[in-house]
């Protein structure tokens, strides 16, 4: 009887019949195969797809460059490179970790594939500016190539005046390439704002949105606002040391901390647009495999928003030791513990969705909880970092190396881990061995923080961070550091190989491996060319758990062309009478 009553229900919202021109049969996307298919695709997941395979590629570099650095620190001398190649790897490992694969990681693969299929839509908003984004992002890593093989850079991946205006490195080329980057970065986060607002599907009201979009929503805000900055900043350095105009190179009547301020007031927003996506994910995740309602919807929706606004405010703490009036440093202090609150909101929020859930310990929630561990960690680290006293004995050293890892690589990465081990199957219709994802999360939580918890330590006791050689009393933190960066190289070794064998010998997912809710989930996987079969019509909210799988599915009503609800505003009527 309860079932009848729904599927009566369903069939009064499915009244209106679309026009015709609303739903052509012919669609700009096609079938066609081959690397020439792949190369002008406008299709939104087979972008995601090629973001992926780009990052992964920079991933592995900068990875390898960072083993290279932490085998040379085993010793307190010289171990096989001397200080200029140190300075320059030390260099690149950031530059390419941060511009090439934090930054696009999140909204530029997970954002590409699955923004519009949280939507109900076919695409994104602007497919051919999609596309644009991509290349945009492959000409700017060129550009960074060339400087690698010209002369490299050795400036930090900062590219702090006045020393990147005099030296002799290709800087202009490498941040040239970052100056490019930033188009694809922007492009992006119009589209992404664009698709929310225009191509949701019917019933999809902001209260119904998954907070993965939320997530992206704050994200492509801050892509828009911060990173023109970055981009003038840039440019101005090139124009002073090409052209020797005296804007920060204090030898020509420049100020090098204005270019503090300018670079600082881009990078920690781009701090957010690396972690507040990833935000997101976490959420899903953690409702999916919780079995439960999200808690605090609105809290977690809105914080996403108040992160991407307070984030614009608190720059100067960069800059506590850099000449700053006492005031401005209170000020800068106060308004960074302040953004810790919104995010500390997430966090309860997520641990109440967990209490007395259903767990489901498969590898994305694994993920999630080292997530939860680790970005925890980075969180409090960042707080004694925003206290004016401490920061002034802890600035420049490895606890701040420690802390910037934690938050990034502890929050970050992981966090897209989580996605990407959860996304998986709808991206390739394949499952992993999650035996083998499960042995993989473990080691690389031991190597993690085998590596960045003696850096602590060291920071406290004042062992500098971008040191060639250090004092002998710091080189047993070094090789316990070190050897845990093994155990996570190692970690994501196998990562690579069950994913890669998944892809040719993975069973099959079938369209909802999870049991979730969302969706995405609700189209066969992979995902068919256009996404879904018919237009969504959605009664149901992404986290319903306390509902039945079955009725749960009569709620995602799909409309058949010529059988369409005939008022669209019936159906928010509709969940006005319900309510």
């Amino acid at each position: 009887m309860a079932t009848n009553e729904a599927t009566n229900s369903v069939k009064k919202l499915q009244v209106r019949r679309f026009k015709p021109e609303e739903h052509p049969e012919k669609h700009y996307l096609n079938e066609e195969k081959g690397i020439w298919a792949w190369m002008t695709t406008v299709d939104h997941k087979k972008i995601g797809l090629m973001y992926l395979a780009s990052i992964t590629i920079f991933f592995f570099i900068g990875g390898m460059l960072a083993i290279l650095l932490r085998t040379e620190l085993l010793t307190p001398a010289r171990s096989f490179m001397d200080a200029d190649v140190y300075n320059q790897i030390f260099t690149l490992h950031g530059a390419i970790m941060i511009f090439f694969f934090l930054i696009p990681s999140v909204p530029a693969v997970l954002g590409n594939f699955v923004l519009p299929l949280q939507l109900g839509a076919k695409d994104v908003a602007f497919p051919r500016l999609n596309l644009a984004s991509y290349y945009i992002y492959v000409i700017g890593a060129l550009f960074t190539l060339f400087a690698i093989f010209t002369g490299g850079v050795d400036t930090g991946w900062t590219f702090y005046t006045p020393y990147s205006t005099t030296t002799s490195g290709n800087v202009m080329a490498m941040t040239f390439g970052v100056f490019i980057l930033g188009f694809s970065s922007i492009l992006t986060g119009l589209n992404f704002i664009v698709t929310i607002h225009k191509m949701r599907s019917p019933g999809l009201n902001w209260s119904k949105l998954p907070l993965n979009l939320w997530g992206l929503y704050a994200t492509s805000i801050i892509q828009i606002l911060a990173t023109p900055v970055l981009a003038i900043t840039l440019l101005l350095l090139t124009m002073e040391r090409a052209l020797g105009i005296g804007i920060f190179d204090p030898a020509i009547g420049g100020d090098p901390v204005l270019y503090q301020h300018f670079f600082w007031f881009y990078s920690h927003p781009a701090v957010y647009i690396m972690i507040v996506p990833g935000f997101g994910i976490i959420s899903e995740v953690i409702s999916t495999f919780s079995r439960k309602v999200i808690f605090g919807y609105w809290a977690i929706a809105l914080s996403s928003l108040a992160i991407a606004f307070i984030g614009f405010l608190v720059w100067g703490h960069h800059m506590f030791t850099a000449g700053q009036s006492s005031l401005a440093n209170m000020v800068f202090s106060f308004l960074t513990f302040l953004v810790g609150i919104p995010t500390g909101i997430k966090i309860f929020n997520w641990l109440a969705t967990m209490y007395r859930g259903s767990i489901d310990l498969k590898a994305p929630m694994l993920y999630a909880m080292v997530f939860l561990f680790l970005f925890t960690i980075g969180g409090f680290t960042g707080i004694m970092l925003g206290a004016l006293s401490v920061d002034i004995h802890l600035h420049d050293t490895y606890y701040v190396v420690a802390h910037f890892h934690y938050v990034m690589m502890g929050g970050m990465v992981m966090a897209f881990l989580a996605g990407l081990h959860y996304w998986w199957p709808k991206m390739f219709g394949k499952m992993y061995s999650e035996l083998w994802a499960r042995v993989s999360c473990i080691i690389i939580f031991v190597g993690f923080n085998m590596t960045f918890l003696p850096q602590f330590v060291m920071g406290s006791q004042g062992m500098p961070r971008r040191y060639f050689n250090y004092i002998d009393q710091f080189q047993s933190f070094h090789q316990f550091s070190t050897i845990g960066a093994y155990v996570m190289g190692i970690g994501f070794l196998i990562m690579a190989g069950y994913l890669l064998h998944s892809l040719m010998k993975g069973r099959a997912a079938g369209s909802n491996p999870w049991g979730s809710r969302a969706l995405e989930w609700q189209t066969s996987s992979p995902v068919p060319l256009h996404n879904f079969e018919h237009t969504p019509v959605i009664i149901n909210g992404p986290y319903d758990y306390h509902k039945p799988m079955a009725e749960f599915q009569l709620g995602i009503a799909t409309s058949h062309h010529g059988h369409h609800d005939d008022h669209h505003a019936e159906v928010n009527q509709t969940e006005k009478e319900q309510a």
